[in-house]
This record gives C-alpha cells, sequence and structure tokens, in this order.
C-alpha cells in the first residue's frame, strides 16, 4: 500500500460514519427535517431582495404511526409588516404521504388553513400539494411559481 493510500485510509477511518437507522421511521425523520431545511434554502433565494422575512422554528410533531413517539422538525414563518404564513410540519405518515406540512396565513388576529404541503408520496418523490381541507382535491407538483400564489395572501 502507497503512503498515499495509507495516508487516505487513515483519514477516512477518522471521518464521522453515519449512523444506519434503526427503522424506516428514523429514515424518514432524518429525510423530513433535511427536506424543510432545503425548502427553506429554495424560500431564501425565492425571495431574496423582497424584504419578505423568513424565520425557522422547531416543531414538535407527534406521530401516532411512527411508534408514538414525538420528534422536532424544522418549521418556516414568512413574515410582511404584521402578517405571517407559516409552513408547519404537522405529522410524518398519513392520507398515503410522507411528510405533512400545514401552510397557514396569520391576520388580524385570526388564522386560516391555506394549503397541505406533502413531502412525498407514492405517486411523487418531490413535494406536492393540495388546498387545505379539500379532501377529494388532486396533489399537484410543488414549483416557485406555486410558492408565490401560496404566499399571495401575505400582502394586504
Amino acid at each position: 500500500m502507497s503512503a498515499k493510500a495509507r495516508f487516505l485510509k487513515k483519514l477516512q477511518d477518522q471521518q464521522p460514519h453515519p449512523r444506519p437507522f434503526s427503522s424506516k421511521s428514523e429514515a424518514d425523520i432524518a429525510e423530513f427535517c433535511t427536506r424543510m431545511t432545503l425548502l427553506q434554502g429554495a424560500m431564501d433565494d425565492w425571495l431574496a431582495g423582497t424584504g419578505i422575512q423568513i424565520e425557522s422554528e422547531s416543531v414538535s410533531v407527534l406521530d401516532l404511526f411512527a411508534g408514538g413517539s414525538s420528534f422536532t422538525v424544522p418549521g418556516l414563518a414568512l413574515g410582511y409588516e404584521n402578517r405571517k404564513i407559516k409552513f408547519t410540519p404537522e405529522f410524518l405518515y398519513g392520507q398515503g404521504v410522507t411528510g405533512g406540512v400545514d401552510v397557514t396565513l396569520y391576520a388580524d388576529g385570526k388564522s386560516t388553513s391555506l394549503y397541505r404541503l406533502f413531502m412525498r408520496s407514492s405517486d411523487d418523490v418531490n413535494w406536492s400539494y393540495s388546498v387545505y381541507g379539500g379532501v377529494a382535491s388532486p396533489r399537484k407538483t410543488f414549483s416557485e411559481d406555486v410558492f408565490f400564489e401560496m404566499i399571495g395572501n401575505l400582502l394586504p
């Protein structure tokens, strides 16, 4: 073995190894957290220069289908003047999807549920959404254009 190969092997041995997940729900929780962080990064890019503030907040999610335990997932809040739209993680499993996020407007002292985002479903591994409360509403692909439609109520 060459000196370079020994050095690289020793370096690799000192790097932290990713811990294998002991269950599918642990892997899905980790993916949910990662995907919410990536979603915030996309929103940061989309909103650059607009003056709309993005805040991260930790949200505790209790999911009975994930062993009845609670876990923390990053949530997001967009603020403009005295209005907010929150992207709040609500569940890990349900409605044939993995990762449900409620999109809610907070204005004039009341809250209004607008949409629900889904991290992935059997149909699509990308974010999708439906109108809130529309059980029969078909899921559609989430995109930058859809994002701006969703947050339209942020402006008075």
